[in-house]
């Protein structure tokens, strides 16, 4: 198995790690949210498990990138006229990356505030964010969110 095929399954099988992770944390967020909920160590650790899963996603994703062969690099110009490789090539890795950043900076901001309801809250709105964004951006390619590609 070559490289990009072995990076294509881990990337494509390490999703439904980081997506079962978000919605957990996210229906917890919004649980203690709305149910003044005190904040836990459990929900900082399942908080802390979606960071690091989507860290290791964008990772190999960006690892990914560099030895795909639906990734355009040598001529940006043709990328662009084409949907296909403008969107592997630009689309997919700047919405993944917007994606990691509001988990990042919700989870950064979590940390920071007292009060148990606005770490939830801070943690549900970025996160949740997040997870349209990278709804959004998989819709995107024409492959169903579900499938092994």
């Amino acid at each position: 198995m070559n490289l990009h095929l072995a990076l294509k399954h881990l990337h494509s099988g390490w999703r439904y790690v980081a997506l079962l992770l978000i919605i957990l944390a996210i229906i917890s967020a919004f649980s203690g949210w709305f149910g003044k909920n005190n904040y836990t160590e459990g929900n900082r650790k399942l908080n802390l498990f979606t960071l690091i899963a989507f860290h290791l996603q964008a990772l190999i994703g960006i690892i990914l990138y560099f030895v795909s062969p639906k990734v355009r690099l040598d001529d940006m110009a043709m990328a662009m006229k084409d949907s296909i490789s403008r969107y592997w090539t630009v689309e997919h890795l700047f919405m993944m990356l917007i994606a990691v950043i509001l988990i990042t900076i919700g989870h950064s901001k979590s940390k920071k505030i007292a009060a148990s309801f606005q770490k939830h809250k801070t943690i549900a709105i970025f996160y949740t964010l997040a997870l349209i964004i990278v709804i959004v951006g998989v819709s995107m390619s024409g492959i169903p969110i579900w499938a092994m590609s």
